[in-house]
């Protein structure tokens, strides 16, 4: 894929990732319940790579706050080290992860995407955003049990479309 189509893609990525969540956000605490911004950040990584899907994962929740002030700013720096690393790893799992069936190899770059996301979430919070303020319990909590209905949609969602752009060679 050539830098052009990179820099346009991941420019739709980051639209969709500041559009989407709107459609949430009449329903109390639904971004962090069914996380939409992370579905075209997480998309972009596959589709993009991992320097785009990086940067994707830095832009997104960056322009939606300064659009529309979501997240929140005191959210705002967490997310955007959750994103970025949920666009980097997606490029990289995608590009380095050798599984000859693609749904498989679909999958595990996700969930591996996911967690390694999710692992950054709770350390920056534990060391730099919320130092002596955060806990396991906390993390555990805010990364998987408030967010599992986001996250079956993204386990749901994300491999069904990428199964489709691979069958439409666009990817």
């Amino acid at each position: 894929m050539n830098r052009t189509k990179q820099i346009v893609l991941t420019a739709m990525f980051i639209a969709i990732g500041v559009i989407l969540p709107q459609a949430f956000h009449a329903i109390p605490n639904a971004g962090s319940i069914f996380l939409p911004m992370h579905i075209p950040v997480l998309v972009s990584g596959f589709v993009v790579g991992p320097l785009f899907g990086c940067l994707c994962g830095i832009f997104t929740p960056l322009l939606s706050h300064l659009i529309f002030g979501m997240p929140p700013a005191p959210i705002l720096p967490q997310m955007i080290c959750e994103l970025s690393m949920y666009g980097l790893m997606c490029g990289l799992l995608w590009k380095y992860v050798k599984i000859e069936n693609q749904l498989a190899k679909n999958y595990v770059t996700l969930i591996g995407a996911m967690l390694i996301g999710r692992v950054v979430y709770g350390i920056m919070n534990a060391l730099v955003f919320k130092a002596g303020a955060y806990s396991l319990q906390m993390w555990l909590s805010a990364a998987f049990v408030t967010a599992l209905p986001g996250i079956a949609i993204q386990l749901i969602l994300i491999p069904l479309l990428i199964s489709r752009l691979q069958k439409a060679n666009l990817i």
